[in-house]
């Protein structure tokens, strides 16, 4: 059975640490099994996903009060972004397989970017520590790409000789995806921030307004 196919809390719980501890050998049994792209995004992805964005929101809620409305909404916006970079990189790495001798195949390319990024997830729960949590975030998103690069061949089927350039092509790509939905939510935020901050400046005037009168 497949972590789509067996009940989500032991399935999953299963391949994360299969995934982490042994990835070369787990790949070779993710390459095998039987999965469907809605499967993997809805059964996989979409429950790691939530982990960095719920630490943050915690360790905001803890740490600092004050920001939790903008930290929910950033919370909410990073996690649309995760998953739409899941989509958005498998599609490109599908899409760049015959260019590297590599074979297409979208299921195979969901299962290679979302079992890929699951160190990167459960690293967001570094998140929950001010500053030194980024070193944790750091280190989960290198095993990510380390995760990406062996799970590559077993997956693509590349020939070894063009799976380095077949993976720092697919990660230059990613990282200007990245960068242009990163600017978009930096964009939303910013009106966010500033419609709030009006919010604020009219409330304060009509109370002060009120105390004049």
């Amino acid at each position: 059975m497949t972590v789509v196919e067996t009940p989500r809390s032991t399935g999953l719980i299963a391949r994360v640490q299969n995934i982490l501890m042994k990835p070369a050998a787990e790949w070779d049994v993710i390459a095998n099994e039987a999965a469907t792209v809605p499967g993997l995004f809805t059964g996989y992805a979409c429950i790691l996903a939530a982990i960095p964005p719920l630490a943050t929101i915690v360790s905001t809620a803890v740490f600092a009060h004050g920001a939790i409305v903008i930290a929910l909404i950033a919370a909410v916006l990073s996690y649309i972004v995760s998953l739409l970079g899941v989509f958005i990189i498998h599609f490109i790495i599908n899409a760049l397989a015959p260019s590297f001798g590599a074979t297409s195949n979208g299921v195979q390319a969901m299962k290679l970017v979302v079992y890929a990024y699951t160190a990167s997830w459960v690293a967001g729960i570094g998140n929950l520590i001010p500053v030194l949590g980024l070193l944790i975030v750091l280190a989960g998103s290198i095993y990510s790409l380390y995760l990406m690069y062996i799970g590559l061949p077993k997956l693509m089927h590349c020939p070894p000789d063009k799976t380095m350039v077949y993976f720092i092509v697919s990660l230059v790509v990613a990282v200007v995806v990245y960068m242009v939905l990163g600017m978009i939510v930096g964009m939303i935020m910013l009106s966010v921030t500033l419609a709030l901050a009006g919010a604020v400046a009219v409330g304060a005037a009509g109370l002060a307004g009120s105390g004049i009168h």
